[in-house]
Order: structure tokens, then sequence, then C-alpha cells
């Protein structure tokens, strides 16, 4: 299968907003979580494409904050959570559902994330994942709203995804994450090489993303909560036994929550 074509549109301090491009015709796009129309605007008209629909992932103004202004005129799907009260009219999606372009040739199975928000989806497809604030690189969403269970459990259904999916997530927090990640596993020499890695490449003005589940279960502590290594770090930062992985999440969670590098 061929990989996606994917482009970033950066907004705000650290955001992405992906613009996904049809198989079919490379000009006409697909946007994710635009929290902003005006760079995605830029964009389009910078490089002659055509806006075709939108993708939500869940309710957050700087995912979702310029639906509206991108939509209005245009008359072009959009897709988004069932279950997370976004501000804007949108058609409902749930796990099971799929959001399908049929005439750009795209299609995406729908997942329920929640934990972040209690009505965050993820949409997975042609070898990618848009997981919006749910995994990040090195790093996961915080509980704004959801359980550590909740979270534990749509991080293992993403974790489950093939090595070579492509994880686009919805900010630029790698390097912030890898140095939680190292602080949990110092020894973990994976990490140790993508943090290089991710400053080169912030140097010369790149993005980090898109990730490989593949890399993310091997430097990403928030999927690594069965491992001793981390279980054991988990342990020393509560000062008590840990019985299962969900009590482990909890402990990094909110030791990452506080966590200065």
């Amino acid at each position: 299968m061929d990989m996606l074509k994917v482009s970033a549109v950066r907004a705000f301090a650290d955001n992405y907003i992906w613009l996904i491009h049809s198989p079919r015709d490379a000009k006409k796009v697909v946007a994710v979580d635009p929290g902003d129309a005006h760079p995605v605007e830029q964009e389009i008209a910078r490089k002659g494409l055509d806006l075709a629909g939108i993708l939500i992932t869940h309710r957050h103004a700087d995912h979702v904050g310029g639906v509206a202004a991108l939509a209005r005129d245009r008359g072009i799907p959009v897709f988004g959570p069932a279950a997370d009260n976004v501000p804007t009219a949108v058609q409902p999606l749930r796990e099971g559902d799929t959001a399908a372009f049929d005439a750009l040739g795209l299609r995406f199975d729908v997942l329920d994330v929640p934990g972040h928000t209690l009505g965050h989806i993820a949409y997975v497809g042609h070898g990618s994942l848009f997981c919006g604030d749910t995994l990040f690189s090195a790093g996961c969403g915080r509980l704004f709203e959801g359980t550590p269970e909740q979270m534990t459990r749509s991080l293992a259904k993403l974790a489950s995804l093939p090595d070579d999916t492509q994880v686009y997530c919805g900010h630029e927090y790698t390097i912030s994450n890898l140095a939680f990640a190292l602080a949990v596993e110092p020894h973990n020499e994976q990490s140790v090489a993508y943090l290089e890695e991710c400053r080169a490449r912030r140097t010369r003005g790149e993005a980090t993303v898109p990730s490989t589940m593949r890399r993310e279960r091997n430097v990403n502590p928030f999927l690594r909560c069965d491992r001793q290594s981390v279980k054991q770090a988990a342990e020393a930062k509560a000062g008590r036994r840990l019985q299962n992985h969900v009590e482990v999440f909890a402990v990094i969670r909110q030791w990452k929550d506080g966590f200065t590098g």
C-alpha cells in the first residue's frame, strides 16, 4: 500500500493541522483538527490546493476553532466525535463507523479513545493514525476528563496497530516528552538516540512527527507500563508497590504533569 501524502500546517505555539492529500488528486486535501482557519487558507492558496473535507478528533478550541470558517462557503463534509460536544455541526462518528471520502479515495476507521476528553476519537486508514491529543510521540495527553483506566485502554488500542503505522499527533511535544521518558527509563538507548535525532530536526526547523507505532512502543513510557523498568521507576516515585499497569500509568501520568525536565 502506498503511503499517504500528508503535509503539516503549523498553528499557535505548537499545534499541527494535518492536510491529507487525496491519492487520486493530490491537490484535493482533507484537514485534520484545524484549530485556526488562517494558516490553512494561506497554505491552500500558496500551493493551489482544494479543501475537500475536515476530520475532528475532539472538541478543544485549538483543534476546532477554524472549522466553521473553513467549512462555511465550501459545503464540504465535516466528521467529528459523536460524544464530545463539538461546537460546530459534524457528521457524528464513534468506534465502528467510517469517515469516507469516496471521491478522494480516502476512508478512515474510527476508534473511541477517551481519556484526554471523554468523547475523543482517532482515525485509522491507509497505514496512518490521526490521534489528536490522545497519543503524542514519546507521550500522551493529559487526563482532562477521563480516568487512568480509560486512557490505558485507549493507548493499548492504538499500540496494537501495525509497527509501520504512521502516527500523526496534534502537537510538537516530542523533545520535552523524551526528556521525561528518559527520567523514567534513563538507560533506554532508543530514547537517547531518538532525542538526538529530534534535536537535530528541530534545529533544522523540521517537525519530529510523524512517528511510527514501532518507535512509540520502544520509547513511549505510557505504552510501556508493562515493562519492569517503567514499573520500577513508577514504584520508586510512588514509594509503594503498584499492582497493575493502570496503577503504573496513573503514577507516571501524574509525574509527567509536574515534570519540569
